[in-house]
């Protein structure tokens, strides 16, 4: 098959494209139009792969998403492109307005009419698969519960407000055009090629630079922790088998709270690239004043996926830190150049 995959330069689309060519008979075209997250460097272990091409391309751009849709022969979009730091939506929501909701729109237009061009079998498997996030559905309180497919949508920040509404977008043009569309919502992802502004890795270039480790509050938020690398393994299964009109939450049912993380990641360190005075990096964490709207908790049911795809995470948390954090280790001349031009503060603050 061949996938149209945006924001295929981000850390979820990367690991996405890297999946599908590495793993698959699937082609790929990227599409991304490089902002500031966005990493080519990600892809280099498939750029010279001849199924994998790279459009530098908004997705706002009607006229040149439809011609890479024909001109490819495109049977699956996988679209990723968003604006996703909850912090910088906190100072910047227009932004996030323009790429998730309006990008949105103007994305599955662009899509609509390729669609309606194609005729018996390849409009007939022809996808649209809309990825989200489980901050759509607000927050849980701290003891029981979990997010369903079925879940009331409660977003807090003017991210998850932007990904609700591109939520409802995707399945209204489904509902009302009957574009072929499936939809999944995911909880915390990290592993490799991580843009040092989310939790984990900042906390793994912090502790190793000896940097604050800033947590919010107290640190008694919790998530849901997902393998990268399991999560792109999920979303071809729900772009090529989830069925039109169909939602699927994907979580790894590892759910720690963010001292927890924070904890571990210290200790990781300490025990795989120990400071030079012996002490421990626990002593570089620094409590900070909460972020506004910061929900308690999300934890997500995957029991759709696992039971209707066959789909399992295959890293626990452990597990899955202890490769993330031997992959920094292992690849300073990946993450050094952002380094150089991004130390951990908060990025769009007016």
């Amino acid at each position: 098959m061949k996938f149209l995959v945006t924001g295929g330069a981000g850390f979820i689309g990367s690991a996405v494209c890297r999946h599908l060519i590495r793993n698959t008979g699937h082609s790929v075209v990227n599409v991304d139009k490089l902002t500031y997250a966005a990493n080519l460097a990600s892809l280099e272990p498939i750029s010279n792969d001849p199924r994998y091409q790279f459009a530098r391309v908004d997705i706002r751009d009607r006229e040149a998403i439809g011609q890479l849709l024909r001109d490819n022969e495109i049977d699956v979009v996988m679209h990723l492109a968003a604006e996703s730091h909850v912090d910088r939506s906190i100072d910047g929501p227009g932004e996030f307005i323009q790429t998730n909701v309006v990008g949105t729109f103007d994305l599955l237009e662009a899509v609509r009419s390729y669609w309606s061009e194609l005729a018996g079998e390849r409009r007939d498997a022809f996808r649209f698969h809309h990825v989200s996030t489980d901050e759509v559905y607000g927050d849980l309180p701290l003891e029981g519960g979990l997010f369903t497919e079925e879940t009331p949508y409660a977003p807090s920040s003017p991210y998850s407000a932007s990904k609700a509404a591109s939520d409802h977008l995707a399945m209204a043009w489904h509902h009302t055009y009957k574009l072929p569309v499936v939809l999944s919502n995911c909880s915390n992802n990290y592993g490799p090629y991580h843009f040092p502004e989310k939790l984990i890795p900042l906390m793994i270039l912090n502790g190793l630079h000896g940097n604050d480790l800033p947590v919010y509050g107290r640190g008694e938020n919790v998530r849901d922790w997902l393998y990268v690398e399991d999560h792109a393994r999920a979303l071809e299964m729900i772009a090529t088998g989830g069925e039109p009109g169909r939602s699927y939450n994907v979580g790894g049912r590892n759910e720690r709270s963010n001292l927890d993380v924070v904890h571990t990641i210290c200790d990781t360190l300490d025990r795989l690239a120990p400071r030079d005075d012996g002490r421990s990096r626990r002593e570089q964490i620094a409590f900070v004043t909460d972020r506004p709207g910061h929900d308690l908790r999300y934890a997500i049911d995957a029991t759709r996926l696992e039971e209707e795809l066959g789909w399992k995470a295959e890293e626990t948390f452990d597990t899955g830190l202890e490769k993330t954090i031997a992959w920094f280790l292992d690849n300073e001349a990946w993450w050094r150049p952002l380094r150089e031009r991004y130390s951990g503060q908060r990025l769009g603050k007016a």
